[in-house]
């Protein structure tokens, strides 16, 4: 019986550097399940699009594919566009049957992958003092998703015993820049930034201009492809397969 396809489905970005990302992502999963089909697919602004993705693997005989969001917030693009998605695909495949699991989300495990990258940042930087750190990442109009981004800030910040707070690139305050500027005015200066997003783009590199001009000692690079991230991808894939078992 051969195992579902796995299709891991981003967002999609007009930035080459997101999608390139978005494969070596793939490729560590890949890398850790050599035994699976595993294929990249993307929600709009780049390619492959999932519909595409999907055919392919129909052709290929495939007639179960468990879809794994690369989403870090379980807003619009999880709640509205992964099922409408899904949904024309298995209507244009009879037999076809897709799972879409969980969203990648945002697990404590992902704050060794932050520390990493933070730690990279302030070796460049040749910063050796921190008294305060800000989450940036991308923001929602849905307030459990940003509420989520805050708890997460402050596990992170109980990590390191610092002051935190999180930051969003759209949608809510308060923005990098005013989140580095208010930790300035009661006396911090070495305010460090961490990246919580899966790639670099154009909101990225804004959030973290926008942070470096208020006076941040560095801003570190997003999550990007990292072991930590492939198993939960995997996880998130074993979970999938089995809902797609009979009962």
């Amino acid at each position: 019986m051969t195992a579902p396809a796995l299709i891991a489905l981003a967002h999609g970005s007009r930035d080459p550097r997101s999608s390139a990302t978005v494969e070596a992502l793939v490729e560590e999963v890949r890398r850790l399940r050599p035994d699976l089909r595993i294929e990249t697919a993307f929600l709009e602004l780049s390619r492959p699009r999932f519909d595409k993705v999907v055919d392919k693997l129909v052709r290929a005989k495939f007639d179960e594919i468990v879809v794994v969001p690369l989403l870090l917030n379980e807003a619009y693009h999880a709640r509205v566009d992964v099922p409408s998605v899904v949904a024309s695909a298995t209507a244009r495949h009879e037999d076809l049957q897709i799972r879409a699991t969980h969203v990648l989300g945002l697990e404590t495990e992902f704050l060794s992958v932050l520390d990493l990258r933070l730690r990279d940042a302030l070796a460049r930087h040749r910063v050796r003092e921190l008294d305060a750190l800000v989450l940036a990442a991308a923001g929602s109009s849905d307030p459990l998703a940003n509420q989520a981004v805050a708890r997460l800030a402050r596990l992170w910040g109980n990590r390191h015993h610092l002051p935190v707070t999180a930051a969003f690139a759209s949608a809510a305050p308060p923005a990098t820049g005013e989140a580095v500027r208010a930790f300035r005015r009661e006396g911090r200066r070495h305010v460090a930034v961490a990246s919580m997003f899966l790639a670099p783009g154009t909101m990225v590199d804004r959030a973290s201009e926008l942070a470096l001009e208020a006076g941040a000692v560095a801003v570190a690079d997003p999550l990007g492809a990292h072991p930590v991230l492939a198993r939960t991808i995997l996880a998130r894939y074993a979970v999938g397969a089995v809902e797609l078992v009979p009962v």
